[in-house]
Order: C-alpha cells, then structure tokens, then sequence
C-alpha cells in the first residue's frame, strides 16, 4: 500500500511539475498520423476530415483556418499531401451516377477508388477507355497528377475529363467544361490539388468491352527491336526489363470477343517480386553468375494469355511495397534513353532487383500534363521500400532529364519551379489561375509553396 500511494504521489508531482493542466490535455484534440503507401511521406495533421457531401464541405472551409491538403489512397510518393494542418479525404462522397446511354458519359464522385468503378459502369453499359495497372487511386487524385495507363493511341485518364465540379477555398462551386469556365478547366484536369476540391467528374465512357492479355518472354536485344512495332499493333502495350538477367516481357492488350478465361500458368508478380529479392540476396556479389541463373529461369516460363472485362484486366495486385521514379520522354528518345538506364544501373547499382516498367502515352493539351504536345515514352523505376532509393535514383535521373523527360506528377523527382517552368509552356497560365482560384494559398503545403510561390 504504502509503495502504491508513493507512486501516486510521484505521478502527482511530475503532473504538476510539468505544468500541463489535466483540462488542457482534455482540450488537445486527438492528432492521426499519415503516411502514404510506401512510408517514404508522412504527416501529423491537426484535423483529419471525411465530409458526407457538399454541405459538410463547405462547413469545413468556412470554420477552419490554415492548409487543406486532399489526401486519396496516398499512392503519390512526392510531397503533395503532407500538411500539419486539415487532412481532407473525400471518401464519403464517391459512386457513379447519371450514366448517359447516348454519350457514353457518367459523372462520378472525386472520392471513388478507381477499383470501384468498373463494374457499376458495367452495369450501366459502360466501360472506362483506358485504366492504368493499379486501381486503389482515387479517381479525382488520379487526374490531380496525371495518372495514365499505356497504349500509343490513349491519351492519361485526364483526357476522358468532360466536365468536373469544383469547390474553391471561399466554398464556391464551379461547374467546369468546354463552354464553363474553360480555362478553369484546362487547368483543373491536372492540378496537383492546388486549385480547390473535385467533388464531381464527368468522364467520357464507351461501350463495354472484354480485354485479351498476353505476357510474353524474350532476350532483351530481341524485345527491344520489337518493341516500338508492338506499341503500334496493340491497343495497350507496355514492357519490363529484369535487372541482371537479360531478358524481359511483353504485355499487350487487345479487344476481344472471345469467352473470359483465367491464365493457364499464371505468374504472381508479387512472388515474382520476391524472388528477385532473394536471389539479389544471394548473387549480389556476381552480376554473371546473377545473370546466368536468371535468364536461365526465363526461358522457362511460359507465355501467358487471359481474357476478362476491360477494369479485371489492366489492374494489377501491388503487394510488394515501393518507391518510384517515373519520367516520360519522347517517344522518339525512349529507347535510347532507356539503354543508357540499363547500361548506369547493371554498372553501378547491383543492390536494384526491381523490373523496369516502360509505357506509352499519347500527347494531350492539357496544361500541366506530362504529356502536353508529347507522344511518350514512360520509364519507371523502383527501389523496395525498406531500402534507400536515393543513390539509384539520382543516377538515373539526369539520363532521363538529359532526353527532354518529365517526371510523373506522383513519383519521386528532384525538380523544383525553375525546371517545371521549362518543361511546361502554359506554367505561368496555369500559375494565374491558381492565383485567382486560391489567394490565400488555402490548398498548398510547403512543398507545393516552392512550385507555386
């Protein structure tokens, strides 16, 4: 007893000690921390807000104070969502609706997940145009930075934007076309959440469609020959290369209607993933004796061909944590870029186990898309996220500037607003509007501060 009461005497003293009285800790409001996918960007906001419509949400611009950042599936590895102000997820205000049979067009809410779509469109007689391979993003922080799929003739998801709600810092609700507020519009369709809330997106469909897929093996010198012939052929081609084996895969797209059927031998890519891990682990020490045991592996794998709905079939399951560096150049320079990447990462860069991912992405006129006035090629790299990607990345990197790249919107890049401004002829266009949308800065943390002043 005795031993008990001196210890509430000595938890007493310290209270009193520290002069935080027991009312203020009751007044401290209860702080959630964030952190995107991979870890690599994490916050601790003062409020983390999910509004069930629009009333709620002009409620919370109305009676706070400070930064508002919009957070999705927080699958951007750059800076654009940390903030130590309002964390605001528009989650509660998602779902398709209005879906129109004579446009093929539905409105959809900013908040839904692009894994959440397919099969309500479905049942609507549509189908997205193009998606890209993985589906957890939010729909309105996919146009925020630009997110594509691949395919030659397909332009990113921001291009299919016909229309879009948007709720600015003073809580004003603009309706956002071709014929209202246009130049709101341009800049809105790729915006990096700098201009205000997309609540509402109205996306240009068609009709249903099923999807044939096909993974093909090759050496890499074959695959590279091949592959600029293939993006043309094919709806939707992409390839990948594996570090220190030399060779890679194929991945194209086509329409059909042939039945749905599930790959006979299919690869999982997340133990896929792992196993290259693994036999970095093991091999580190011998790029040949690496590159002998993984190419000798390749040539056993089988071609593996699925057919499924157009949304089953472009995603992909990510299990496998990352961060990610995504340039797009080009088209006419990808493929020498590209060896340049393989030539810096196999001679310098042995701990890298992750395959290359190379896409194409038509041109758009989109202010602040990656793709304005540019036929791309997208190359993207990748660390595991318990390793540092700094080393690896900033070798790479100045290959992929030195070849008129730019950088994916929510992958990891050194640029800041003098480089933007070079990259991006309708910056300063964009910039006003910002300006005029949000004075005060209501929407910028301080990473999206040094971009926009």
């Amino acid at each position: 007893m005795m031993q008990r009461r001196s210890l509430l005497q000595a938890l007493v003293a310290t209270a009193l000690a520290s002069q935080v009285s027991p009312m203020a800790l009751a007044a401290e409001p209860r702080r959630l921390p964030w952190r995107n996918w991979s870890g690599s960007q994490q916050c601790l906001p003062m409020a983390r807000k999910a509004p069930a419509n629009m009333a709620e949400l002009q409620e919370l611009l109305s009676s706070t104070t400070g930064t508002i950042r919009a957070v999705g599936a927080g699958h951007s590895f750059t800076p654009l969502v940390p903030t130590d102000g309002t964390l605001l997820s528009l989650s509660r205000m998602g779902g398709v609706s209005d879906a129109d049979s004579s446009t093929l067009q539905a409105t959809i809410g900013g908040g839904t997940r692009l894994g959440d779509i397919g099969q309500p469109l479905h049942d609507a007689g549509q189908a997205m145009v193009n998606m890209p391979d993985i589906d957890e993003q939010t729909l309105a922080g996919s146009l925020a930075t630009a997110t594509h799929g691949t395919g030659a003739g397909l332009g990113c998801m921001s291009t299919l934007v016909t229309g879009l709600e948007l709720m600015t810092a003073s809580g004003d609700v603009l309706w956002c076309d071709a014929q209202q507020h246009p130049e709101i519009f341009q800049a809105a369709k790729v915006s990096l959440g700098s201009l205000g809330l997309i609540t509402r997106v109205r996306l240009q469909n068609r009709e249903p469609y099923k999807l044939r897929r096909e993974m093909v093996w090759m050496p890499l010198e074959e695959m590279l020959e091949a592959v600029d012939g293939l993006a043309d052929k094919h709806r939707n081609f992409e390839f990948f290369y594996v570090p220190f084996s030399g060779w890679g895969f194929t991945d194209a797209h086509d329409i059909t209607d042939e039945p749905i059927a599930a790959a006979e031998e299919a690869v999982d890519p997340n133990e896929g993933t792992m196993e290259l891990k693994t036999v970095r682990d093991w091999l580190d020490w011998s790029p040949a004796l690496r590159e002998l045991i993984l190419g000798t592996y390749a040539r056993t794998i089988p071609d593996e061909v699925k057919v499924g709905n157009s949304w089953s079939n472009y995603a992909n399951e990510r299990n496998v944590r990352f961060n990610e560096m995504e340039y797009h150049l080009p088209r006419e320079n990808g493929l020498q870029a590209l060896r340049e990447v393989i030539a810096a990462l196999e001679s310098k860069h042995h701990e890298v186990f992750f395959p290359l991912e190379v896409r194409y992405v038509k041109s758009d006129d989109i202010w602040l898309s990656p793709f304005y006035q540019q036929d791309s090629m997208s190359i993207a790299l990748h660390r595991y996220f318990e390793e540092d990607y700094k080393p690896f990345f900033a070798t790479v990197e100045p290959i992929l500037r030195k070849y008129g790249g730019r950088p994916h919107w929510g992958k990891l890049n050194s640029l800041g607003q003098d480089e933007f401004r070079e990259l991006y002829p309708r910056w300063d266009d964009f910039a006003a509007v910002r300006r005029e949308l949000d004075p005060n800065g209501r929407f910028l943390n301080d990473y999206m501060r040094k971009l926009f002043g």
